[in-house]
């Protein structure tokens, strides 16, 4: 899939080809703490990534990906809103140039300087991942915000494997990686029903957006930005401001799993 972040066909141009994009459960949103409302039906998330098989790290253009091994349900997060559990599928991350900007998700209008998601799929219910990312329900994307401060010490093994993925379309084998280490201590959390936040921007996605941000290092951000929005042969361009600006609510309820 060809979208770009960048030039003249950015997200706002997108519902040019997918008209979805102008639907009524788009993804990112800006959250207000003040509007959620607390759920006490919410159960808490649980999260197994214990005997989780990493498999590679990829760029695949718009982001920096890990992907796994999910031919059975050892990886799986449950509870929460979920009836059945979830799967792990990949993650990925969104940044910006500067600290200010680079999440999909804001609280309260304010974006952070990166935001991970851990996207995942209801294999109970559906055969294949591709089946799932089609179905209003098939997908969990766990959203985690990442703030300057200390340095992330379980962050390093993954940035320092970036330079192996600088350009567009290129692979490494990146293996027992346990994204738990990349989880905050608390699991409060946000969901909403929303979508793929980049093409084909299917609304099959129960979004958590959790309270509590990590946190990682200038330093390590830059990593992020060494990253390319382009291939070997092509001019390059940095990998920087791939995230999709917050999507009208149009009549959502976004539910917190704690009092505010």
């Amino acid at each position: 899939q060809h979208f770009p972040f960048f030039g003249f066909e950015g997200p706002s141009e997108w519902h040019k080809s997918y008209p979805i994009a102008q639907g009524n459960r788009q993804s990112p949103i800006d959250i207000v703490p003040a509007k959620a409302v607390y759920d006490p039906n919410l159960k808490p998330l649980n999260i197994s990534y214990e005997s989780c098989t990493s498999l590679n790290i990829s760029n695949n253009g718009h982001s920096v990906m890990v992907e796994f091994e999910d031919a059975d349900d050892k990886t799986a997060i449950s509870g929460g809103p979920f009836e059945n559990p979830f799967r792990l599928k990949q993650f990925h991350f969104h940044w910006g140039t500067k600290p200010s900007q680079g999440s999909e998700h804001t609280v309260d209008g304010k974006p952070f300087p990166s935001e991970l998601h851990l996207v995942h799929w209801n294999a109970r219910k559906y055969a294949t991942f591709g089946e799932a990312a089609a179905a209003p329900d098939g997908l969990a994307v766990i959203g985690v915000f990442l703030e300057i401060g200390n340095e992330h010490a379980n962050m390093n093994r993954l940035t320092d494997a970036f330079y192996m993925v600088k350009f567009k379309g290129t692979k490494a084998q990146f293996r027992s990686f346990n994204p738990k280490c990349l989880l905050p201590l608390s699991l409060d959390y946000w969901t909403y029903p929303g979508s793929l936040t980049t093409p084909p921007l299917n609304e099959s996605v129960t979004w958590i957006v959790l309270k509590e941000p990590i946190r990682i290092s200038e330093k390590q951000l830059e990593k992020f930005r060494t990253l390319l929005f382009t291939g070997e042969e092509d001019q390059r361009i940095q990998m920087v401001n791939n995230f999709r600006p917050p999507q009208p609510l149009r009549g959502r309820v976004v539910r917190a799993s704690f009092k505010a």
